[in-house]
């Protein structure tokens, strides 16, 4: 009941995911990243405190595998969860489970992987890793959400999507790019499109206001010089 595509880009070492789903509030608990360490998609029957796990394994010198390996062996309950991981060298890591939901894919690009279950396709994780791949030079954000795109073009999931997340961090512990769509009944990735046309030009702006206000443009509302 989910499809999402987690990467890294090599350029400017930024990592994030772009994920959506048939439920309520994706963004609140299954998309994860965390500077300089890497980006974790936990979905399925979703379980958060697998990504900070794997978080600890990569902070420690793990490759995004190796990460994933070893906080799945023994783990309880791990045959209904979904991983997929990245790590700052573009390694990948990921892991399906034998109660995974229905039609499950991994397709592994360059830096990136994407994850689906319940899908409507065995096409969907391709597209999106195709969609990632094809634009190294363009923000990080914009290539997760084509690839996002590009899995809801190829099919989807079996039935529609709800909610839907696009997650960034780059050189700060808080996010460079958290938009969310918690709930829509037509099409939450088509929101979230809109919501980063927006949002991409004040991307730089709000990272300047907090780490050098002085030097940072005026917010443009009234009362502000």
């Amino acid at each position: 009941m989910t499809f999402s595509i987690t990467g890294h880009c090599a350029r400017t070492d930024m990592v994030g995911v772009a994920i959506t789903t048939s439920s309520i509030c994706v963004g609140s608990r299954c998309p994860h990243a965390r500077a300089g360490v890497g980006a974790v998609a936990s979905q399925n029957v979703t379980d958060p405190n697998l990504a900070e796990l794997v978080f600890e394994r990569l902070a420690a010198g793990d490759s995004a595998q190796a990460a994933v390996a070893a906080v799945i062996t023994g783990r309880e309950n791990i045959d209904y969860r979904q991983l997929a991981a990245v790590d700052l060298e573009g390694r990948v890591g990921h892991f399906t489970g034998a109660n995974v939901l229905s039609l499950n894919r991994i397709s592994e690009g360059d830096h990136c992987v994407a994850a689906g279950n319940l899908l409507s396709s065995p096409d969907v994780a391709q597209a999106m890793s195709d969609a990632f791949d094809t634009s190294p030079d363009e923000h990080l954000a914009e290539r997760l959400l084509r690839g996002l795109e590009a899995g809801l073009a190829a099919g989807g999931e079996e039935g529609p999507v709800h909610s839907a997340a696009l997650l960034v961090h780059h050189e700060q512990p808080f996010a460079l790019v958290d938009l969310r769509v918690d709930w829509d009944d037509e099409n939450p990735i088509a929101v979230l499109r809109r919501l980063w046309t927006d949002y991409e030009p004040q991307v730089g702006p709000y990272l300047l206001r907090a780490v050098d206000p002085a030097a940072a443009p005026s917010y443009g509302v009234a009362g502000d010089p």
